[in-house]
């Protein structure tokens, strides 16, 4: 049990009302609809673990307002760009509304974020495998001694690193895959 963030199956997607609406929303701002990702065996999925408290005081120190609040506040990540947030009239898995991020905002966020938290490069870059981050920390909490020998502030708060390395690797699989990712 518990919330995840998942890459969302394709066909439900692009079949689905808030890639309808989405792409009402670009059109009418411009903008090309968001397109069906070449086929891909390659899958996204992370528990959502700790408490986000930290992660978002991290977040209001390092990025500007809105920066923040897109990034804290999105029920839906895809692959098109555009500027700040696409909020639809269409319900998401956890409200009564979708509220749509571009993953071309929310990589170099999550990378700003990474650089302050000072997280290694095992944490920075992704092989794309299920629950990995979710795992790596695990590991790390089951273990008193983990940490011996590293360094860096994500170090003092695991659960702000633990964010900032979900978001990245979330930012950088919806990038390279071309998939939407969405919580469950």
């Amino acid at each position: 049990m518990g919330i995840y963030l998942v890459s969302a199956d394709v066909e439900e997607w692009f079949g689905g009302a808030v890639a309808a609406a989405l792409d009402e929303e670009l059109a009418r701002r411009g903008l090309p609809p968001q397109l069906p990702p070449a086929a891909s065996t390659v899958s996204f999925e992370e528990k959502v673990l700790p408490p986000m408290g930290t992660f978002g005081t991290l977040c209001r120190e390092v990025l500007a307002p809105e920066e923040a609040a897109g990034l804290l506040d999105w029920t839906e990540l895809v692959p098109v760009p555009f500027d700040g947030v696409i909020e639809l009239p269409v319900p998401s898995t956890y409200g009564d509304r979708a509220v749509v991020f571009s993953a071309h905002r929310l990589l170099p966020l999550a990378e700003r974020l990474a650089a302050v938290l000072e997280l290694p490069e095992d944490l920075r870059r992704s092989g794309f495998r299920a629950m990995e981050v979710s795992r790596w920390f695990l590991d790390v909490a089951g273990k008193p001694d983990a940490l011996a020998g590293r360094t860096g502030r994500w170090t003092r708060d695991l659960p702000a690193a633990f964010y900032a390395a979900m978001y990245l690797r979330a930012a950088q699989y919806c990038l390279r895959q071309g998939r939407p990712l969405t919580y469950c």
